[in-house]
């Protein structure tokens, strides 16, 4: 039997234990931000198009389905049940939505619509034409908001059309355009190409856009009047009057340079105030919100929230003006999320609702729709809170002490830069990657900052710099949340540049990697991606010579939107020669990678975990579990790659590896005797 003593000894080591362990336990973002899951009916399809927070706390929603319901206690209090009453229905895909006390304006297709419920009965009795706009019928063809403005002004934004490449085919298409309270609408800016957030910031107007053609990668731009933000379809209507913008279509080069060095010789073209690298945080950027929660959602106040349709997360942005002009970094923030984020509002209480979609409009999160609620437990979040420009370098705030030891480590950092191309094309490659050194690394007396100090020469305007931090720990050994943060520098800080003597760390200089041109990987269209190399038996794009009589079977496989291929099985006899032709005929990137049995799911992952390499790699990974693929290809495009089919037979899988589409883009390669 155990004495007394001993009984107290063991439970003071155990308990000493514990709290070691608690103390070492890695923080993950639950513990910060929760996700709360509204219920909805099984009757309701509840595709957030528009979202607003009434004043009684009710949230009211407007459904691609054409209805607007209000819901009642989403904040499920009390019995943890909302209700549902729905107010308005038969509307063509509302995709926004605005409420001004006695009445709501909501967009359709073709127009802003007023809805009133005059006899309060709780269903809106009163549909009027606020304001029209002419439609093509085309399917593209999204309108967005109106979003309020602090003068009491509205903004509209009008949805290209989709024909193989963006197109204006009515008035207006591809432009930002005020709302005046008479209906009244007046052009503002264009070159949008798929503006679904939008709105103003610290008293001036951003926009976020998709990547797509003359896009590389997502964005956000600060359109001033007569800004011209790069897709110049909408150019075919500067002439009209009334347009602020005075360029044309002729006037906007398709060089292929980026896009900075562009806007420095086509006057009226803006580059993006932060640039969202494509797959590395998201895939199709949506709405935003400028936090103004004083504090209730988190030490962010100021800063601003972005969702992302396509990967089902929220990203964070910390925006500067250098100069005169925007500019910034974007964080990872939250992922998780149920569907694909269009809509985002701040609760009563301070807290995100999040309302999503993914019909037609795939995304990671697999539910079809939902809304949900991003809450802040009170628990200071370890990370990177803001990112600076210095006439030498960066300085990283963080929202709470670092070890100042670990902080100074060199290799504690890694700094890149690079850019993408301007063209014409759908997307664009990774471009012009340049290793960023060290000089120096000075850590504040309190933890708070870090200065990260390099040769001015290596800072290049107008491209991403990613500044990553692994090595940065909290003084109970925590990494931070998130470790990688990327700051579009259009403007180089002025100010005093750092003094050998300051430093808390001088770092011994290393080998530079120089600039490396990653773009003839990444393009499949392009003449340098259509030949075979000796490197790459996996993808055939030739017929050997060896087929005198061609192939044994010839496959066609296209794609359909929603994320799927057109066929979802195909069999073939083992060890015969096969020609696969892949028809791209979605308005998305995709690729065809065939796999193992029993891996797609696994290479779809190490593809999205590609980081800077995915364009290089056509986020194809290097792994024996890939067996034959072909490049990314464009929309409206084709590849063909030729294959000896596996002598064993099974049943092989075929993926899109192309990052957010391997979950649900498969189909089966049935290999029989």
């Amino acid at each position: 039997m155990l004495s007394m003593k001993n009984i107290l000894l063991t439970t003071l080591i155990t308990a000493g234990c514990m709290n070691a362990f608690a103390q070492s336990k890695p923080s993950k973002i639950d513990d910060y931000y929760r996700i709360i899951t509204i219920p909805i009916p099984e009757n309701i399809k509840m595709e957030v198009g528009g979202m607003q927070v009434l004043p009684d706390g009710r949230l009211a929603t407007s459904t691609r389905r054409g209805e607007v319901w209000l819901i009642g206690n989403p904040y499920l209090k009390g019995d943890g049940k909302p209700s549902f009453h729905r107010f308005a229905s038969g509307l063509h895909e509302p995709l926004g939505l605005y409420y001004r006390g006695k009445d709501f304006l909501v967009s359709q297709r073709g127009e802003v619509t007023r809805l009133e419920d005059t006899n309060n009965d709780g269903v809106a009795d009163v549909y009027d034409s606020f304001s029209r706009w002419p439609l093509s019928g085309n399917y593209h063809q999204y309108s967005y908001g109106p979003v309020p403005m602090p003068n009491g002004e509205m903004l509209v934004t009008l949805n290209l059309d989709w024909v193989g490449r963006g197109a204006s085919q009515s008035k207006w298409r591809g432009w930002m355009l005020k709302l005046g309270q008479d209906g009244k609408l007046t052009p503002w800016a264009t070159g949008l190409r798929s503006p679904s957030g939008f709105g103003s910031y610290k008293g001036d107007i951003f926009y976020t856009e998709n990547q797509g053609d003359w896009v590389g990668s997502g964005r956000m731009t600060h359109l001033e009047k007569g800004d011209f933000a790069g897709n110049p379809a909408g150019l075919r209507w500067s002439k009209e009057e009334g347009s602020p913008v005075k360029l044309t279509p002729e006037d906007v080069p398709n060089t292929g340079e980026p896009l900075y060095d562009v806007a420095k010789k086509v006057p009226g073209l803006k580059a993006p105030a932060v640039w969202f690298p494509h797959t590395l945080v998201g895939i199709s950027t949506s709405d935003f919100k400028e936090d103004v929660t004083n504090g209730a959602f988190g030490p962010f106040t100021g800063q601003m929230f972005v969702g992302d349709q396509g990967h089902s997360i929220i990203t964070r942005v910390d925006l500067e003006k250098v100069n005169g002009v925007w500019q910034g970094a974007v964080f990872p923030f939250r992922e998780g999320f149920m569907s694909g984020i269009l809509r985002m509002e701040w609760g009563l209480d301070g807290s995100m609702f999040v309302g999503q979609t993914s019909r037609g409009w795939s995304a990671t999160g697999k539910a079809e729709f939902g809304i949900q609620r991003l809450v802040w437990t009170g628990k200071m979040p370890f990370e990177m809170k803001t990112v600076r420009s210095m006439p030498d370098g960066f300085e990283i705030t963080f929202t709470s002490p670092v070890d100042k030891k670990a902080a100074a480590e060199q290799d504690a950092y890694k700094l890149n830069n690079f850019t993408y191309r301007y063209h014409r094309t759908y997307g664009s490659p990774i471009i012009n990657t340049q290793e960023v050194p060290l000089k120096g690394i000075i850590v504040s007396e309190d933890g708070m900052r870090v200065r990260l100090v390099v040769d001015p020469a290596a800072l290049r305007k107008g491209y991403i710099h990613e500044i990553k931090t692994e090595g940065v720990k909290s003084p109970d050994g925590n990494n931070l949340l998130h470790s990688t943060a990327y700051y579009t520098l259009n403007e180089i800080a002025n100010g005093q540049a750092a003094n050998a003597s300051q430093f808390t760390t001088t770092v011994k200089a290393t080998a530079s990697t120089g600039t490396a041109d990653h773009s003839a990987h990444a393009m499949p269209a392009s003449s340098e991606t259509a030949t075979n190399t000796a490197a790459s038996a996996k993808r055939v794009t030739e017929m050997p010579a060896s087929w005198t009589k061609g192939p044994d079977q010839v496959v066609t496989i296209g794609t359909v939107p929603g994320l799927k291929f057109d066929v979802s099985e195909i069999q073939v006899k083992a060890g015969s020669k096969i020609k696969i032709v892949f028809n791209n005929n979605d308005d998305m990137l995709h690729n065809l990678v065939i796999t193992k049995p029993g891996t797609a799911n696994a290479v779809g992952e190490a593809g999205l975990n590609l980081g800077l390499k995915g364009t290089e790699l056509n986020y194809v990974p290097r792994t024996n579990d890939v067996l034959f693929h072909t490049n990314i290809v464009e929309p409206e495009k084709t590849e063909a790659i030729y294959f000896v089919a596996p002598k064993q037979p099974g049943t092989y899988q075929y993926v899109c590896t192309f990052p957010g589409h391997y979950s649900l883009m498969q189909g089966k390669l049935k290999v029989v005797r």
